[in-house]
């Protein structure tokens, strides 16, 4: 297990992380999401050592991290960081060795995910020369390249067309499979909610929500939509009934319990024919807003 006790990361007098804690279990996919400037990076840095926390600390296991455990682990940066003027293969393979790879076993296995992803004809390539998207792939590959212990990715399916981002998803699964936690970060919440085990918010520098999909929205306000076989206009006099949405028959509505809730139907049965009634789930973006603005 992957821990992440209390980072904080100070810039002058801005705090960038402020206390952050969660948990990434092995064989888990953990997803992290935030704004733009909510401190994401940052804390993906201070758990690959890049940068140092001003206070807190990151476990691998019951122990402190250590060096040699995150030369085992998997790191892609946002920014990418492979040389644009070097050959994919031999900048892949250079990669592996310092995972700890023999030069062969480096080499066979940059080989091997290259012609997984569609870039086997492309080994002589230099990286500038791909497209942004192969570029990416490239990226991934050199993150999973070492067989890691651990995978931290930052933004990993940006860039990448839908067969892309199912083949890079079927990768991460593969790697969880082996008990690999596996924490990255995306803007792309509906492919975040589909993907992960558990979800990790971050707002300014703190997080403000983390749970499955089930447990966050578990603590959404209470939300259905009603179709009647007439106007729904009556609605809004009911009592502990707030309408967010009301066109002709069809109304949304949050109710102040689910015992209102059951009242309310009772109450549109007996006025005449219910064809729906039926329970809104937020989807990750709503609830983020949400969380965010609280």
């Amino acid at each position: 297990m992957l821990g992440v006790h209390g980072l904080t990361r100070q810039y002058g007098e801005v705090r960038a992380v402020d206390g952050v804690t969660f948990e990434v279990p092995a064989g888990k996919m953990i997803g992290f999401v935030g704004g733009n400037g909510a401190g994401k990076t940052t804390t993906m840095r201070m758990i690959m050592g890049v940068l140092a926390p001003n206070a807190g600390e990151v476990t691998w296991g019951e122990r402190p991290v250590t060096r040699a455990d995150r030369t085992r682990f998997g790191y892609m940066p946002e920014e990418r960081g492979l040389y644009p003027k070097q050959g994919v293969l031999d900048q892949l393979t250079y990669l592996g060795r310092l995972h700890g790879m023999s030069q062969g076993d480096a080499n066979g296995r940059a080989k091997e995910l290259l012609e997984r992803f569609g870039l086997g004809h492309r080994l002589k390539e230099k990286v500038e020369k791909l497209s942004l998207g192969n570029q990416q792939r490239a990226q991934i590959i050199a993150a999973v390249l070492g067989e890691p212990l651990a995978l931290i990715m930052d933004e990993p399916f940006s860039g990448l067309d839908p067969a892309a981002v199912d083949q890079m998803a079927d990768l991460l699964r593969e790697h969880t499979s082996r008990g690999v936690p596996v924490l990255f970060s995306s803007h792309q919440l509906e492919l975040v909610d589909r993907l992960c085990d558990g979800i990790v918010v971050l707002h300014k520098g703190k997080v403000v929500a983390q749970g499955t999909s089930d447990e966050l929205r578990g603590n959404a306000p209470l939300r259905f939509v009603m179709t009647l076989t007439g106007d729904a206009g009556w609605v809004r006099g009911e009592p502990g009934i707030k309408v967010l949405d009301l066109d002709g028959a069809t109304v949304e509505l949050e109710p102040e319990s689910e015992e209102l809730a059951q009242r309310l139907l009772t109450e549109a049965v007996s006025r005449g024919g219910v064809r729906e009634f039926s329970r809104v789930r937020p989807s990750l973006s709503e609830i983020y807003r949400e969380v965010a603005a609280a």
